[in-house]
């Protein structure tokens, strides 16, 4: 089971009308903490997509700040897969963060609902 936190979806339904998608599949739906799991992660005192990743070939993330850190504790970056081109998967967008990096933006609060899935 993978644990994280969900993005509430009054506030995907906006997000996604003012950051539109760059490719045709949205995701737009999750910040994953773990991989496996049983115990619902803490919620978070703060959230904000701080950040940009594309590929150019794709794969679509924005970049999350919880509580003030955008590093998760495996070590990668904590993000929203966006959007992703036919073919591409979601859990590229580590590979893309880590390998092209990320581009800052201006803060968008979100509020994230711990979740599992």
């Amino acid at each position: 089971m993978t644990l994280g936190w969900k993005l509430d979806r009054i506030q995907r339904d906006a997000l996604l009308a003012a950051l539109p998608l760059r490719y045709g599949r949205p995701v737009a739906d999750h910040v994953t903490l773990s991989v496996s799991g049983n115990v619902l992660p803490n919620p978070v005192t703060s959230s904000a997509i701080v950040g940009h990743a594309d590929d150019g070939q794709g794969v679509e993330a924005y970049v999350v700040e919880i509580d003030g850190s955008t590093a998760r504790p495996d070590g990668g970056t904590w993000h929203i897969t966006w959007s992703l081109a036919e073919g591409r998967a979601a859990k590229e967008s580590n590979a893309v963060i880590a390998d092209l990096g990320w581009t800052a933006i201006s803060c968008i609060p979100v509020h994230l609902i711990p979740a599992q899935w």
